[in-house]
């Protein structure tokens, strides 16, 4: 059980934030109350509203707060002047570190977003969608300076998403795979994928 003890580094709300990304994804949002958050982080279920106004808060904020990351990582990108190719690595080992290191906040953002209500579901929607847009834009860029194979970009950004979400089941297995051979694996096999032979 954790105890909510804040820390320079970790407050109060952060310390449920983080319970509440174990529970959602061990139960599922719906499944999860907060009675069961209460237990989690030792506390009386009226005191987490001294911290949180509701459950729905505490997936806003592990939803955007994923998105936020994934989007800032990828403006960064945008601005270097370097190939697209070296570009769309480096998107695919931070998604691939996003989920061995922030596992419980991906998942919940993967699959529970659609439980937010209006207009954070929405708003949330439009910025996957835009996010993917950008990424496929960055592979259409590299396609035109032939840095990467003629292929359709929104396959291409289909693909490598949905590889790096099979991650899911290497957390649930983890077949004598260490994270770090795993990450260079999926990196070279996605990459090859799509780039020019030289």
């Amino acid at each position: 059980m954790a105890r909510i003890k804040s820390t320079e580094q970790n407050s109060r709300k952060d310390i449920i934030t983080t319970q509440a990304s174990i529970l959602f994804r061990q139960k599922g949002y719906r499944a999860t109350s907060m009675r069961d958050l209460a237990e989690k982080v030792g506390v009386e279920a009226a005191s987490l509203y001294n911290h949180i106004s509701s459950k729905e808060e505490l997936l806003r904020d592990i939803c955007f707060k994923v998105g936020d990351d994934f989007t800032n990582h990828l403006e960064a990108l945008e601005k270097l002047k370097q190939p697209a190719i070296l570009k769309i690595e480096a998107i695919i080992r931070f998604h691939i570190k996003m989920m061995l290191q922030r596992f419980e906040e991906v998942h919940v953002s993967n699959h529970d977003w659609h439980h937010l209500k209006e207009p954070y579901h929405t708003d949330f929607l439009n910025r996957r969608r835009e996010y993917e847009k950008r990424f496929g834009s960055i592979i259409e860029k590299g396609v035109v300076k032939k840095e990467i194979r003629k292929v359709n970009p929104y396959i291409a950004v289909l693909t490598i998403l949905s590889a790096v979400r099979g991650i899911e089941y290497w957390h649930r297995h983890k077949k004598n795979v260490t994270a770090a051979e795993l990450e260079n694996n999926m990196v070279q096999h996605l990459i090859l994928g799509i780039k020019t032979i030289e």
